[in-house]
């Protein structure tokens, strides 16, 4: 076949052409339009699929658990100070308020020993034996007593406050008249009724005597003139209310040195 040269005025030969305009190139994405909103989300399924925003925050809050653990064990040792938990402080509050009561307990007991629970025996285990107190020197108070007897409680404690003033110079002698040892000093000093306070100078002289419930101050100024050395003491002859020494119970005491 014979080739033909080309024509330069002749058609061009025609080549499939397909021309594309300017605006169909730009593609603006529905989703960076400010104006537009993309209608259809695309869904794509894949095989390992990456894990979601919502894990990494679980995981975080499963690891921070132990730390709020921690921190509360830490807190929990922190407020234990000195053996005491700093958190309740109502238990030093109630710590303070019993060893208060305590001690409050204890005060209360022992001024109520003092001042209100002075017994007749006390009295007579503190008393100096009848025997020793004629013959140490020094003047004597003799007391005449009963355990049945009302005036003679009720008068203990006054003895007992005077006795501690003046014990180291004068001797305090307690007798029980239902002691049968004691007849003999009964009817020396005359005792019909009781408490029978007997003031014996240094020698063992009586230099007067008081009965019944009386004043302290009557026994006071008494031991307080047998203290000095008087020769005589201010109230000799002096009565109050008394329990009759006929109502006495007679009895033998096994002790023969027994004062009581």
């Amino acid at each position: 076949m014979a080739r033909v040269a080309s024509n330069p005025l002749s058609l061009p030969r025609f080549r499939p052409y397909f021309q594309v305009s300017d605006t169909a190139l730009v593609f603006k994405s529905p989703s960076l339009s400010p104006y537009r909103t993309r209608k259809f989300q695309s869904i794509s399924c894949q095989t390992n699929p990456l894990p979601t925003q919502t894990q990494p925050s679980d995981e975080g809050k499963v690891l921070a658990e132990p730390d709020s653990v921690d921190d509360s064990t830490s807190e929990a040792t922190n407020s234990f100070v000195g053996g005491e938990f700093s958190e309740f402080p109502n238990k030093n509050i109630n710590r303070r308020i019993a060893i208060g009561s305590t001690l409050a307990a204890v005060g209360l007991f022992m001024s109520s020993r003092l001042d209100f629970g002075v017994s007749l025996k006390d009295l007579s285990a503190a008393a100096v034996p009848y025997e020793e107190a004629l013959s140490n020197g020094k003047p004597t108070v003799v007391e005449f007593y009963a355990d049945w007897c009302e005036v003679c409680r009720e008068l203990a404690l006054d003895i007992y406050k005077v006795e501690q003033q003046y014990r180291d110079r004068v001797n305090f002698v307690m007798l029980n008249v239902d002691n049968t040892k004691w007849e003999q000093e009964l009817d020396e000093f005359g005792v019909e009724g009781i408490p029978h306070f007997a003031f014996l100078d240094k020698d063992g002289n009586e230099e007067g005597n008081v009965v019944g419930r009386l004043p302290r101050k009557y026994l006071q100024e008494n031991v307080d003139a047998l203290a000095r050395g008087e020769a005589s003491v201010p109230h000799a002859r002096v009565v109050g209310q008394y329990s009759s020494a006929e109502s006495r119970k007679v009895h033998q005491v096994v002790d023969p040195r027994s004062h009581v």
